[in-house]
């Protein structure tokens, strides 16, 4: 079963790392997602860039919108995000902990499934 595990930091706790804890939170996470991949739990691994890079898409009475940045203060984000393969949500829980970006904010772990498949 596929899981998604978003990555939440505290905005201000990952904006006031040093460079060094930066680093080497980089290359433990690199670390640990080739860990991850060598045992086939690992699917996908990806960073986003600050929330201040987002575009908001909406589509309204057929009119669409985009609108730049975030819009109210923030005190979490939406760092990046993992998708793993684990035979149920105690494995899946269990892969989450080891994410050395956890030190920084939360990993919300989900179910994730086809809508195709479900059909």
């Amino acid at each position: 079963m596929k899981y998604l595990c978003q990555v939440w930091f505290e905005t201000a706790k990952i904006n006031a790392i040093s460079a060094d804890e930066g680093e080497k939170l980089t290359k433990d996470s690199i670390i640990n997602d080739d860990r991850l991949r060598d045992s086939g739990h690992l699917l996908v691994a990806l960073a986003l860039r600050e929330p201040s890079t987002a575009v908001t898409v909406r589509v309204r009475s057929n009119e669409v919108t985009a609108t730049d940045g975030p819009f109210a203060e923030i005190k979490e984000h939406l760092g990046g995000f993992v998708l793993i393969e684990a035979k149920d949500m105690a494995e899946a829980t269990a892969i989450a902990a080891t994410f050395p970006v956890a030190r920084y904010g939360a990993i919300e772990v989900r179910p994730a499934y086809s809508i195709k498949e479900e059909c």
